[in-house]
């Protein structure tokens, strides 16, 4: 039995060594193989329909000695897979052969979009990779449908459900079905600042871009929610803090939360102000040979006591640095030092002149473009291909593409060029539509109800230029316009305009008569700085007046006497008239003699229309300095324009007339802002030439609030005349008013409220007229001028009355409702005079807005 037992367990190991050795050969015998030592060539492929044989065979790569090891075999399948184009791919060795199947992935017949109502078909099949005619790949189905997702959640609609399809059809096509549920916008519901002690959360609301959801939200769209949008807000509000001192500032965080129950998103911003800064001292250092860093002092914006301000400091630098190139440093380097005092709480500042690196630009590379011109972008640049390398020239120009409007995002950046001096700058645009339709409409007190309908191009022909063409079409106004800009007039940064113009002023219930003007006018600006710009004009203008039949009918010829050739009119008497009733006199040469006995017009209206159509050529200039921090919605700065216009250059009107314009913008507590608003002017005779009427100035409240349109300043007060308002040649003056938001409402409402105080005056008045009252007038009827008794009147009779009070100043006080409404800027003012002149005529409640659609 043992002896058994040992037979059988040597057999058995016998058995074991034998399975080894076999199965070792066999690997052997089968890596010997043939099919193993095939090449890339001998692979039979199956189940192809379109890819050809030989594009398969190609993913297998051989090796050094042209085998096909089992690596390189797997390599080459997982190479086919990764093409996108077959659904299944298995590899077989049958009788020592390399045999690849596939199963082809099938055509894409048709790509169609269900449910999508918000965003086009076209703009959704420009944004997936998936084509008709191309090749389904199911990854990349996938990858389309979360890009379709991604369109929507970019225009606000966070709760958007993309469902691909795919229906199978005949010979291996199907066809691809996006099914879309939008669902609706996703809006920010509120906007919450955390750590904000110096500004206010309404205030700060100012600032950014994205608003809260509100009633009249549909109308605008900053109430959606967009993470770029919510980011670009938090440098923002770190660049307010550092434009207000506060230099330590940090805007630690942007949280985003969705609410499902208010279905929008809560924003929060957390801020870190840390204490406000001033300047304590300023000081130039420069390390170039030859350049004096007191030259540059005059170019900085930064002084001794005032807030320490980011802006102020980067626009120093950049002016700085400019001026060293133009000296010849195309090098010169500015760096800005602040060092700290935290317990004096300033910051003295250091503007430290190098030499900079010598680079050179080797070429500017403009992408994006597929509209605008080359020319129109290179222009913005003050630099060019070979010009030493100048950031703050390059930022200055990066501006300036972006202050332009013609693009959504402007990006300038550097690669490196051939060489280690040379750089490449790469301009990356995005365009947008600069092309508006509008319909504009509105209604004040003044003009009454009023539509314009108008169309511009901001970027005509991919030129820069802007053109636009708008017709008026109102209760009491009407007319026409033609603008053309050409922003560089020869390749210099001067701006061209061309005006064309008709307007038409019809008689209200502030004048008795209408107007018609024809003008042309070109016109040159001239950016002098930043906040500086000149303009110069010239105008030649075409006007009349037109009257009423029944102001200008003079048709009573009772109580006229001829004399010569010429007809002496009459101005009865209250005693006359009672006597013998409303009869007046005629003027049929035309002298300008006029009658007043049925309500005629005033005298000095009625000799403009004697005199015909007259042609003003005149030429002008206007400056302009601007620093306010919001043209729409200014809280701080100063805006002053000052105008001169001569006439005389042709024509048959002659004048100097002189007009300056300031407001000052400045915050005062909790979210006050006060407005100081001053404005003067003064006519001017030019030689012999009388002034006619309708060149003096006219004033109402846009003078001073509480009054009519033309309630203020010179009239003729004949009591048998329309008593027009007919101008004066002096004029001033100023305003006091608080506006102040109201907190009990939502900052996206756009309401506030004001408060305010006014003075002013026009007076003397030079233009066609025979007698001038003074202050001692009481009433008209006192007047010396309203004579004789008897009948006909004897030569030399006055023929109109004219009251100029230059005595009188002008004041209200009022409560005014301003509200940056979705449908338009609108006001509403309601002032109470508090002195006024003995015929100046009050309009307490004033209104005025509109809007374009």
């Amino acid at each position: 039995m043992k002896f058994g037992m040992r037979v059988w367990g040597g057999l058995r190991a016998a058995l074991v060594m034998f399975a080894v050795v076999g199965a070792v050969s066999l690997a052997a015998a089968i890596v010997s193989t043939p099919a193993a030592a095939q090449s890339a060539s001998s692979i039979v492929v199956e189940g192809n329909r379109r890819v050809e044989a030989d594009t398969i065979r190609s993913y297998f790569k051989p090796g050094p000695n042209g085998v096909l090891d089992a690596g390189r075999v797997d390599d080459g399948l997982k190479a086919l897979i990764e093409t996108g184009l077959f659904q299944d791919v298995q590899i077989s060795r049958p009788g020592g052969k390399i045999v690849v199947t596939v199963v082809e992935n099938p055509v894409i017949g048709r790509i169609a979009f269900e449910g999508n109502k918000k965003v086009k078909d076209e703009q959704l099949t420009t944004e997936i990779q998936s084509k008709p005619r191309g090749t389904l790949s199911r990854p990349m189905v996938q990858s389309d449908a979360l890009r379709i997702a991604e369109i929507y959640r970019r225009s606000g609609r966070y709760d958007v459900h993309v469902t691909p399809e795919i229906i199978e059809q005949p010979n291996n096509r199907v066809d691809l079905i996006f099914t879309i549920q939008e669902g609706p916008k996703t809006g920010v519901k509120v906007i919450e600042f955390v750590g904000n002690v110096a500004f206010s959360s309404y205030r700060l609301k100012d600032v950014i871009k994205t608003h809260e959801s509100n009633l009249l939200s549909f109308l605008g769209g900053n109430d959606v929610y967009d993470p770029d949008r919510v980011e670009a807000d938090r440098d923002l509000i770190r660049r307010f803090y550092l434009k207000n001192g506060y230099a330590d500032v940090q805007v630690v965080a942007a949280l985003t939360e969705y609410d499902p129950e208010r279905k929008g998103f809560l924003v929060t911003f957390k801020i870190e102000e840390g204490q406000q800064y001033r300047v304590g001292a300023v000081d130039f250092r420069s390390t170039i040979a030859g350049l004096d860093p007191n030259a540059l002092r005059a170019f900085s914006r930064v002084s001794v006591g005032s807030l320490y301000n980011v802006e102020a400091l980067e626009k120093s630098v950049e002016e700085m640095q400019i001026e060293a190139s133009r000296r010849g440093f195309a090098f010169a380097v500015v760096h800005p030092t602040g060092d700290r005092n935290f317990d004096a709480h300033t910051v003295s500042v250091v503007f430290a002149v190098d030499e900079g690196p010598r680079v050179y630009i080797e070429r500017i590379n403009i992408r994006g473009n597929t509209r605008t011109r080359d020319y129109v972008i290179r222009r913005e640049f003050d630099i060019s291909e070979g010009d030493a390398y100048n950031r703050a020239l390059v930022d200055r120009a990066e501006r300036r593409l972006k202050n332009l409007d013609f693009f959504k995002s402007v990006k300038i950046t550097t690669e490196p060029g051939s060489s280690s001096d040379r750089v490449v700058l790469i301009v990356d645009l995005e365009e947008k539509s600069t092309g508006d339709f509008s319909v504009s409409g509105g209604y004040s007190t003044t003009d009454g109800a009023l539509a314009e309908v108008s169309i511009s191009e901001r970027n005509f022909l991919g030129r820069g230029l802007f053109a636009k063409a708008s017709v008026t079409y109102g209760q009491f106004a009407r007319g026409y316009a033609l603008s053309f800009v050409e922003p560089y007039l020869l390749d210099y940064r001067v701006a061209l305009g061309l005006d064309l113009y008709q307007r038409q002023q019809l008689a209200n219930n502030f004048i008795a008569y209408g107007t018609k003007t024809l003008g042309f006018s070109p016109r040159l600006g001239f950016q002098l700085r930043e906040d500086l710009s000149l303009q110069l004009r010239y105008s030649i203008t075409r006007q009349e007046i037109t009257l009423p039949q029944t102001l200008a009918n003079c048709n009573n010829t009772i109580g006229g006497s001829q004399v010569g050739n010429n007809f002496l009119p009459f101005n009865p008497t209250p005693a006359f008239v009672q006597a013998n009733g409303a009869n007046g006199a005629v003027d049929p040469t035309g002298l300008g003699l006029f009658c007043f006995s049925d309500g005629e017009a005033s005298l000095p209206v009625r000799k403009e229309l004697s005199q015909g159509a007259s042609i003003t050529s005149a030429i002008g200039y206007s400056l302009n300095y601007n620093t306010l921090d919001n043209n729409k919605n200014p809280t701080e700065g100063l805006l002053v324009d000052f105008r001169q216009d001569f006439a005389g250059l042709g024509g048959n009107v002659s004048y100097l007339k002189s007009a300056i314009d300031a407001k000052y913008f400045t915050p005062l507590v909790s979210d006050i802002v006060g407005i100081v608003h001053l404005q003067g002017g003064i006519l001017n005779k030019v030689g012999n030439t009388e002034l006619r009427m309708l060149d003096h100035f006219q004033m109402g409240p846009n003078l001073v609030r509480g009054f009519a349109p033309n309630g203020i300043g010179p009239r003729d007060i004949n009591p048998f005349g329309t008593q027009d308002a007919i101008g004066g040649t002096k004029y001033w003056g100023a305003s006091l008013e608080m506006q102040m938001p109201f907190w009990f409402l939502p900052k996206e409402v756009g309401l506030k409220g004001a408060v305010y105080a006014d003075a002013g005056g026009l007076y003397n008045y030079q233009g066609p007229t025979t007698w001038t009252a003074t202050s001692e007038l009481t009433t008209p009827q006192n007047s010396n001028c309203i004579r004789p008794t008897q009948t006909p009147p004897t030569a030399g009779t006055c023929t109109g009355l004219v009251f100029d009070d230059n005595k009188v100043v002008r004041t209200s006080v009022g409560v005014g409702l301003v509200w940056a409404s979705p449908f338009g800027p609108l006001r509403f003012d309601y002032a109470i005079p508090l002195t006024k002149g003995q015929f100046d005529r009050v309009q307490q409640f004033r209104f005025g807005g509109g809007t374009s659609f």
